[in-house]
């Protein structure tokens, strides 16, 4: 399982511990990874990614993961979540 965010495709960055001394060594900086269940108004199913925290806010401010995913570009997402947004843009182009 790879250390990057399914939706917004933040991953881990490389820096330096600075010690008192100013010793410079080698560290990563890892994304908080949540595992998570969101569930998709349009389809009326849930979906399980693992997202980072930050993501999962910008899903709460846009107004849930069929908002969310309408308004990601299609480079920053997982093969899963593109697949759930191709699901998605056809469950709505079916009702209208």
């Amino acid at each position: 399982m790879s250390r990057r965010c399914e939706l917004t495709g933040k991953g881990p960055m490389v820096g330096n511990n600075v010690s008192h001394a100013n010793n410079k060594t080698k560290r990563r900086f890892l994304p908080n990874l949540n595992d998570v269940t969101l569930i998709s108004d349009t389809l009326g199913r849930s979906f399980k990614l693992r997202i980072s925290a930050s993501a999962l806010r910008s899903v709460d401010h846009r107004g849930g993961l069929d908002a969310f995913l309408a308004k990601a570009k299609d480079e920053e997402l997982s093969v899963n979540a593109l697949k759930i947004k191709k699901d998605i843009a056809k469950a709505q182009a079916a009702t209208a």
